[in-house]
């Protein structure tokens, strides 16, 4: 009887916050401070699409390793540097660590595209991956919202990151075909001056919690099964998205015997038709309370892709199909993933919690592009994707026991 109260309590709660609107002012901060992870992010994720096949101009280009570590190094620094950067925020103000991660952001953008060589794009990429501000910016999110709809607004954040990555495999092959690498390097550093402007001027000041979470230990974080089972999820979602993007620029060229400012062609419907499939299935996600069915759903489904992928890789069409079904999966788990560590974060540990998070996020990044790299230099990229499965297996599992 106790639990069928516990239940309907349960159940009424969520059905109130699902009711429950943002206030004028928490739709504001939660509106710019995801506008500025978007852009952000998409200044990152713009060197991903293109960066395999138009590396081969550099000196170094020729080096498949080497190009996958600059393809995620950025992931690497980012995520040595995400619990300091969290702290800093919690004990200084998310402002000004921010405005000074997104200044290491333009230099590291100015550096890669003054350099002629891939150990210049490494260094440059490792720059802006110093200036780790994820966790400041979401800590910032939670500083602004009320419990009851801070999973709402931190979707937001999490489907900004889905928007991006799309919009940089579109807008990335048009721009290295029209003002080349250096000038996409010139753009990104415009897009991290962008950020800079949004920060200082645009996103108005909350108070924060009162604790400081400099002074509480990582291991009471790390014990949290649930946040472990997310963390361990994030990594494996970017370790799968830098490692298939070592290998998909070239092997699409070469299928579809297209030029690689045609590129865009090819990923415009591919991301239009994932984003229009996601969106009515993380509203059923979310209203519905389905969190945990729909993260195992999504994970299984990513665990089938690609074990099937790595047999229909040889054809141009089946690829591209395949690439969409593994945007839509992808784009749900972006939405759903920071929600769920949202829930399962207790508020005095928020800076440390999402410094964890983002880390996990950052070494699946780092990792997935070296790994990738690796084994297509010195095996195929049929690899890759049998690698990608077998971690998203282990993914399934943890999520199984932990979730």
């Amino acid at each position: 009887m106790s639990d069928t109260l516990h239940n309907t309590d349960h159940t009424s709660t969520h059905q109130q916050e699902a009711r429950m609107p943002l206030t004028p002012q928490e739709r504001k901060i939660s509106a710019n401070l995801a506008l500025l992870f978007a852009v952000r992010m998409l200044g990152l994720f713009l060197l991903t699409p293109v960066f395999a096949d138009a590396a081969k101009q550099l000196s170094g280009g020729d080096n498949t390793a080497l190009v996958g570590f600059a393809i995620g190094v950025y992931g690497l620094t980012q995520a040595v540097m995400q619990i300091p950067f969290g702290m800093l925020s919690d004990r200084f103000g998310r402002r000004p660590i921010i405005m000074i991660g997104m200044v290491m952001f333009i230099v590291g953008g100015i550096i890669c595209a003054m350099t002629d060589s891939v150990t210049g794009i490494i260094i440059g990429r490792a720059i802006q991956g110093l200036g780790a501000i994820s966790a400041a910016i979401t800590a910032w999110i939670a500083d602004a919202t009320r419990p009851e709809v801070r999973a709402r607004a931190m979707a937001m954040v999490g489907g900004s990151i889905g928007l991006s990555f799309a919009l940089s495999l579109v807008l990335s092959p048009l721009l290295v075909d029209s003002v080349g690498l250096s000038g996409l390097f010139w753009v990104i550093s415009l897009l991290g001056f962008v950020c800079l402007l949004l920060t200082t001027f645009f996103v108005p000041t909350v108070p924060m919690h009162q604790q400081v979470i400099a002074d509480v230990k990582a291991k009471e974080v790390l014990k949290n099964r649930q946040l472990f089972g997310l963390n361990a999820g994030v990594f494996c979602l970017h370790f799968t998205l830098m490692s298939l993007f070592v290998v998909l620029p070239s092997l699409l060229l070469q299928l579809g015997q297209i030029p690689l400012g045609d590129l865009w062609k090819v990923y415009l419907p591919v991301i239009v038709i994932a984003l229009v499939l996601m969106v009515p299935a993380v509203f059923w996600i979310e209203t519905r309370k389905q969190h945990i069915r729909g993260l195992l759903l999504c994970v299984g489904g990513l665990v089938g892709l690609l074990f099937v992928w790595q047999f229909v890789s040889a054809s141009f069409w089946a690829s591209v199909v395949a690439l969409g079904v593994f945007f839509v999966i992808f784009n749900i788990l972006e939405a759903l993933i920071p929600s769920m560590i949202s829930r399962a974060t207790p508020p005095q540990h928020k800076g440390l919690a999402l410094g964890l998070y983002n880390m996990f996020q950052a070494l699946g990044v780092a990792t997935g592009g070296a790994v990738g790299g690796l084994l297509v230099q010195y095996f195929s990229a049929n690899t890759v994707f049998l690698l990608a499965a077998m971690l998203c297996l282990i993914w399934l599992w943890i999520t199984y026991k932990t979730q």
